[in-house]
């Protein structure tokens, strides 16, 4: 039996000039210092690749445009009108929602609505207690 080493994979160790020499061409160092490297050449626009360039540049600027105009800030808002109220003895925040609500408005959004002004943690009320009402 033989065994055979196995070692790392060596790099090409010929010179390029010499690969040069075994392909058949013979290029000297002089000739190669004069021919320009290889590079793109050069690019050349046609009418179509204009005309695509132009609808690209129109697409970009028009959704610019467009999520430009919905970027705009609101006005200022106007301060809310409030009156305060003291909650009875038995009264919920249902029956002043109810009070205060508009025929058009749910009583429900009424009640979170009050929850949020007046920052409750819950919809619980004590007797004595003092919150803020709008007032329509």
């Amino acid at each position: 039996m033989s065994a055979m080493v196995m070692g790392p994979a060596m790099p090409n160790l010929v010179p390029a000039r010499a690969n040069a020499r075994v392909a058949g061409t013979r290029r000297t160092d002089a000739r190669a210092a004069q021919q320009p490297a290889p590079s793109a050449a050069h690019l050349r626009l046609t009418a179509r690749g204009r005309a695509v360039l132009w609808v690209l540049a129109a697409a970009v600027a028009a959704v610019v445009t467009l999520i430009g105009s919905q970027a705009s800030a609101d006005g200022p808002v106007g301060a809310q009108e409030v009156e305060r109220h003291v909650v009875q003895s038995g009264e919920t925040l249902w029956q002043i929602a109810e009070s205060v609500a508009t025929p058009s408005q749910d009583v429900r959004d009424v009640v979170l609505d009050l929850v949020r002004l007046n920052e409750l943690p819950d919809a619980g009320l004590m007797a004595g207690q003092v919150i803020v009402v709008p007032v329509d």
